[in-house]
């Protein structure tokens, strides 16, 4: 790992454009759509900003929760003369005519999308370089993707390191289930990782395990992040908020290991959402609906110097 940014009190300091100076404007890959935003000027990097898991918007919100953390971080990254190109997955919001059938759905479906968006990005006049960034599981997406287009870089935010049946019993614990509920998740995800079916699932777990959606999870509990990482070539940044209650710090710490010239920083008072906030769980988990409450200060920056190769 070449340098360790531990980025507490104060804020890089970098130029800001007039927010008055960049725009934006709608595109779509076939049933897919997403915003461009473009500084003012003609920009040489444009990023690909990938969300997380669930029903994400190209925001950054799930419904009853916005916050419109990703598009803070476009709008963002163009007032340092970045461009950029959030999404809305598939199924999700402007792309929720191209949803498959639930049980067709597989991990790989997402990273598809992102090497077809990557390609739209390149096609765009004066862009020379593009980069990826991923937030949360879009981190694992960004990776995949990685592999196979041509990326000058790789930006994870918040990004697990430890296989997804590993992360949820975590966070089942954080969230208190108890532990026989976590005894049967582990017992299922184990025969998923083995690519078998679940017949048998407690009705306080169907909601994560039912059977349309096992397929996908499948597709998903075989990937190790750790793994994945080390086979991409590209320069890599890795972000991580020191009070997230979702992805720890040592996620951050095991994602470097893959990448020992790998940049990191650790953002003091960020959570999940990419907001300062407090590490009580209740009052942290507020700020995932609270779009008005800016990004941490120092996010943007700490992005900016690394795209611009600094």
């Amino acid at each position: 790992m070449k340098w360790i940014s531990l980025c507490a009190a104060a804020a890089l300091s970098l130029p800001t454009a007039d927010a008055s100076a960049w725009s934006e404007r709608g595109v779509a890959l076939g049933g897919l759509h997403g915003t461009i935003t473009l500084p003012e000027g003609k920009p040489s990097t444009a990023v690909l900003i990938l969300p997380g898991s669930g029903p994400v918007d190209r925001n950054g919100n799930v419904p009853g929760m916005p916050n419109d953390s990703l598009k803070m971080v476009a709008t963002g990254l163009a007032d340092q003369g970045i461009a950029s190109l959030r999404i809305d997955k598939r199924g999700v919001a402007e792309s929720r005519a191209a949803a498959p059938r639930e049980e067709d759905l597989r991990f790989d479906t997402y990273v598809e999308d992102a090497v077809r968006w990557i390609g739209l990005l390149r096609s765009q006049d004066g862009i020379s370089s593009v980069a990826v960034i991923g937030h949360s599981e879009g981190a694992l997406v960004a990776t995949l993707a990685a592999q196979r287009a041509d990326v000058s870089a790789l930006v994870l935010v918040a990004g697990p390191g430890v296989p997804f049946a590993e992360l949820l019993d975590r966070q089942l614990a954080k969230a208190g289930t108890p532990e026989a509920l976590r005894a049967a998740s582990r017992t299922i995800s184990a025969k998923l990782q083995r690519g078998e079916g679940a017949e048998t699932v407690p009705p306080e777990l169907f909601a994560l395990y039912r059977p349309s959606v096992q397929p996908y999870l499948i597709s998903l509990l075989r990937l190790d992040p750790v793994a994945e990482l080390a086979k991409a070539r590209c320069r890599v940044l890795i972000v991580q908020g020191s009070t997230d209650v979702q992805i720890e710090t040592a996620d951050a710490e095991r994602l470097a290991k893959a990448r020992p010239d790998a940049k990191m920083a650790i953002i003091e008072g960020m959570n999940h959402v990419l907001k300062d906030a407090p590490p009580d769980r209740a009052a942290n988990i507020k700020t995932y609906a609270e779009p008005d409450r800016p990004l941490s200060a120092r996010l943007i920056p700490v992005i900016a110097e690394f795209l611009s190769g600094r």
